[in-house]
């Protein structure tokens, strides 16, 4: 390689934590969670790399969801105020369940519901913040870009398995349950009812390390696998704002390698795998022993690292159309019948909304989808950083689309990043659509609208685009 491939990065980082009475929109039934306190700050992150002219951007969120209408956005800013081209900037939310969402994303825009303070949750998400988090998003990867300077990055990766699992848990007649930490107090003999689960997890710990010309750390990228759910699976914590594992993370790899390197997580396709142990009836959800876990594992790693400064640089992007499924003829009556009698939001003794109808909701707003766009717009990005590939999926895919990514990969190391671009919901395995569950039920809800073969079409697709960086 010519020195023209000297390879520069530039790392920051904003605090986005919510104020007091904000949304966390990590429930995803039309539960309100309004914010009563802080665990964890929450952050904006985002790096910049460039060698040989060209450059890519990397903006990652602690919140739970960003839709297409703020990443356009982000892009436009960050493009007109550093010049970096749209299509080489990529968004994820590292889908922390204990966060805000970035843009509403619950219900279609076409779903006729009045937008006031007390119904706008119920989009998922409130406009005074995300306005504010947008601003942030940009500003740290304006700082980034202004940071530039020459570094080596070096790679590396490890195994875990016992901090992330497969969530479709198969009961004995057959139908899928979500394994919960309840506690030997309500499960004395563990989950009993649960034979096996239906799929698997990915056990790797993938580290890149950034570092100056001095060899000072930078920036690091860990990819790991598992939905950020442990604060929001402890009803102790339901109500606060957190991180969760990779915030826990992240605070553990500055105190191992300082304040000023910037720590981003790069969340892989956990569509189907939660932190929540399974057979284990002893469990307690603790996202902060699960960042110590994946903290000691990535400075191993770290440690035994070489360092390269001269890289390739590439990037690719597409867009494909995916098919919606078939809401069953039933369904759609059901739910004509329940909007029918009540046009708005009924609300419990709670206060919180009827399930039945928000459920019916959801089922309407992929009528509406389907009726308006025909197919599902779809965005797959990758780039090219030297030996790293990162692959922006958007939506929950379930890991067996990454683990069917990695294998035979022409990229030395791989690290899918989910839930990038745009809100899409599950992409489940053709398989799992017989049996159903909350990422595939029956209802064909917003967050269960795709079709089967969807993930395998994108994983097709997402695996020309790696062979076309590194063949």
């Amino acid at each position: 390689m010519s020195a023209s491939n000297q390879l520069s990065a530039g790392a920051a980082m904003i605090d986005i934590s919510p104020p007091a009475g904000t949304h966390l929109a990590g429930s995803g039934a039309g539960d309100h969670r309004p914010t009563q306190a802080v665990l964890d700050p929450l952050y904006a992150k985002a790096i910049v790399f460039e060698a040989a002219g060209r450059r890519v951007c990397l903006v990652i969120l602690d919140l739970t969801i960003v839709t297409g209408e703020y990443t356009d956005r982000i892009r436009t800013a960050i493009c007109e105020q550093t010049g970096i081209e749209r299509d080489a900037i990529m968004v994820q939310a590292t889908q922390t369940h204990s966060a805000p969402s970035l843009g509403y994303f619950m219900l279609d825009p076409d779903f006729p519901l009045e937008t006031s303070e007390e119904t706008e949750y119920l989009r998922g998400a409130e406009g005074a913040y995300g306005e504010r988090a947008a601003v942030a998003a940009v500003e740290a990867a304006v700082k980034a870009a202004g940071r530039l300077q020459p570094v080596r990055i070096g790679l590396g990766r490890g195994v875990l398995g016992d901090l992330a699992f497969n969530r479709r848990g198969i009961r004995r007649d057959g139908t899928i349950i979500m394994p919960r930490p309840l506690g030997r107090e309500q499960q004395p003999f563990g989950i009993s009812d649960v034979c096996y689960l239906e799929g698997p997890m990915d056990p790797e710990v993938g580290v890149c390390c950034v570092q100056d010309m001095d060899s000072k750390p930078l920036a690091f990228l860990l990819h790991y696998t598992c939905h950020p759910v442990n604060a929001y699976g402890n009803s102790e914590t339901f109500l606060a704002a957190s991180a969760d594992w990779p915030g826990a993370w992240s605070m553990e790899t500055q105190q191992a390698f300082g304040a000023d390197a910037v720590p981003l997580v790069v969340n892989g396709c956990c569509g189907n795998i939660n932190p929540w142990h399974p057979f284990d009836g002893d469990f307690r959800p603790d996202h902060q022993r699960m960042g110590r876990g994946l903290a000691r594992m990535s400075e191993r790693i770290v440690r035994n690292l070489t360092f390269a400064g001269e890289v390739s640089l590439d990037t690719r992007i597409e867009r494909i159309g995916l098919p919606f499924r078939e809401i069953p003829d039933e369904r759609l009556r059901e739910v004509a019948a329940i909007l029918d009698e009540y046009p708005e939001p009924p609300r419990e003794v709670d206060g919180q909304v009827d399930p039945r109808w928000f459920r019916a909701a959801s089922t309407r707003s992929v009528e509406l989808c389907r009726r308006r766009d025909g197919a599902f717009s779809y965005e797959i990005q990758a780039f090219r950083i030297g030996d790293l590939c990162i692959v922006g999926l958007p939506g929950e895919p379930f890991v067996e689309g990454q683990l069917a990514l990695k294998l035979n990969s022409a990229a030395p190391y791989l690290f899918p990043a989910h839930l990038t671009t745009h809100y899409v919901g599950y992409l489940p395995t053709r398989d799992a659509y017989a049996r159903g569950g909350h990422e595939a039920n029956e209802d064909v809800t917003y967050w269960a609208k795709l079709a089967p073969g969807c993930l395998e079409t994108v994983i097709e697709r997402a695996r020309g685009m790696v062979q076309a960086l590194f063949g």
